[in-house]
Parts: C-alpha cells; sequence; structure tokens
C-alpha cells in the first residue's frame, strides 16, 4: 500500500474546477485528475513544489514531480504558454534535483501571458492517477494561498 501524497498550491490564486479548462487534455482528465488554480493577472508570481520529491520534467511553463511513493504530480502554468518560448518565465530548477514542498522553482511574469491573450488558469494534476484516488479538498472559486493543502492522492 502507498502512503497518501499531500497537494500544496504552488502559488495563490482561485481554485477552478479542472471540467474549466480552456484545454480538452486538462478538462476531461485525459492527463490525470486534479484542480486548476487561476493565477493573479499582471503579477509576478513565485511558483512553488506542490510535492517534495525530484523534478522529472521542467520547461519555462510546465514541470513536474515525483514524489517519493512514485506518484508524478504536473503543473501547467497557463494554457497554451508554451507559445511564448520562456517569456516571462525564468527557472529555479533543473531536471533530477531534489525539491521540497514549498521550494521556489520558476517566477512568472503573468503580464506577458496575459497580454497575449493566454488563459492564465493553471492545472495541478496528479499524472495517471484514477479519480477515485485523489481527493480535492478545495471548492472552485475559493481563494488558496501558496502552500494551502489543494489535494490528498490516496
Amino acid at each position: 500500500m502507498t502512503e497518501q501524497l499531500n497537494i500544496a498550491a504552488p502559488f495563490s490564486g482561485t481554485a477552478v474546477a479542472m471540467a474549466f479548462v480552456p484545454d480538452p487534455v486538462f478538462s476531461q482528465e485525459i492527463v490525470g485528475p486534479g484542480i486548476a488554480i487561476l493565477a493573479p493577472q499582471d503579477q509576478k508570481v513565485s511558483v512553488h513544489a506542490p510535492i517534495s520529491g525530484v523534478i522529472t520534467a521542467v520547461f519555462p511553463h510546465a514541470f513536474s514531480i515525483e514524489g517519493p511513493n512514485g506518484h508524478n504530480v504536473l503543473i501547467h502554468l497557463g494554457i497554451d504558454t508554451v507559445e511564448l518560448r520562456g517569456a516571462g518565465f525564468t527557472q529555479h530548477a533543473s531536471v533530477g534535483d531534489q525539491v521540497n514542498q514549498g521550494d521556489l522553482l520558476i517566477d512568472w511574469d503573468t503580464s506577458i501571458a496575459h497580454a497575449s491573450g493566454h488563459s492564465l488558469v493553471c492545472p495541478v494534476v496528479a499524472v495517471q492517477a484514477q479519480a477515485e484516488h485523489l481527493e480535492v479538498l478545495v471548492d472552485a472559486d475559493t481563494v488558496v494561498t501558496q502552500n494551502d493543502l489543494i489535494a490528498r492522492w490516496n
């Protein structure tokens, strides 16, 4: 039996149900279940590790961390922000880095994405989890603060 994995908010914002993420890959939970957070517009947002573990992928606009139990959590900063080619993002971590929950991973100036018409909705995904194994702990439209517990993966 694997132990549960607590997932914290990577930054402060407003919770959004996955069904309302404007990208079918996330809204249809093709990657996995989760909860999204709407980032504040036209601000510098410090994005932190939602779990402790090893960074398995990092791009300016997204990263994933594998926890000690093998569960992988993906954070995607905005929708279609790959089109920005890194503009507005500053990475502070690399693939293979061991991180602790709350460590700073990326700084994001949301004004660039906002000005380009990109959604600032950020999915926090339990990669390939069964929906019944992810307990979302916040309701949509709830304001969350960085490091608040937002989900539990059992």
